[in-house]
C-alpha cells in the first residue's frame, strides 16, 4: 500500500470520529476549528476532506443533525419551540427558525402545529431506519410534497 493510500485510510478514520462526535455532541457548542483540533487537522483540510467523504461540510452536517433532532422533539409535542431550540444546541431562536425553515421548508411553529393536527405524514409503525431516511432534512431538497401540502391544506382550512 502506498503512503498516500495509508494517509487516506487514516484520514477516513479521523473523519468518522469527527462525524461520530458531531452525532454525540450536537447539542453542545461545536465549531470546525475545535473539531479539526481534536482530529489533528487544520480546519480547511477537515472541511475539504469531510465534504469529499460525506457530501457536506462539517457545519452543514451539524445543522442537519440539530434540525433532525428538533423535528423529532416538535413531533413529540411536549416542548415549546423555544425549548426545542435550546435543547438541540441553538442559542438564538431566530437562527434556529431560519435554519429549520431552510432545511424543512416550513417554520418550526408551523411544523409543530401540523404535527399536533396530525397533518404531517405518520411515522408510527414505520421501521426506524426508514423513518430516519424519510424525515432527514436535506438542504438541497425542496420540502416534501406531503408536508408542504399538509401545511397548505391546514392554512386554507383556517382562512
Amino acid at each position: 500500500m502506498s503512503p498516500a493510500e495509508k494517509q487516506r485510510i487514516r484520514d477516513l478514520g479521523l473523519l468518522r470520529r469527527v462525524r461520530d462526535r458531531i452525532d454525540r455532541e450536537f447539542a453542545h457548542p461545536l465549531n470546525v476549528e475545535g473539531l479539526a483540533r481534536g482530529a489533528g487537522m487544520s480546519a480547511g483540510h477537515l472541511s475539504r476532506q469531510f465534504r469529499a467523504a460525506y457530501g457536506e461540510s462539517p457545519y452543514a452536517y451539524l445543522m442537519t443533525r440539530r434540525i433532525e433532532r428538533a423535528m423529532a422533539l416538535l413531533r413529540r409535542g411536549d416542548l415549546s419551540v423555544t425549548d426545542v431550540c435550546f435543547e438541540v444546541g441553538f442559542s438564538s431562536l431566530g437562527t434556529f427558525s431560519t435554519r429549520f425553515t431552510e432545511l424543512v421548508g416550513v417554520p418550526p411553529s408551523t411544523f409543530r402545529r401540523a404535527a399536533e393536527d396530525g397533518t404531517i405524514p405518520v411515522l408510527e409503525g414505520m421501521p426506524a431506519c426508514i423513518a430516519k431516511q424519510v424525515t432527514r432534512p436535506v438542504r438541497t431538497r425542496k420540502p416534501s410534497r406531503s408536508t408542504a401540502e399538509a401545511v397548505r391544506n391546514r392554512e386554507a382550512a383556517t382562512a
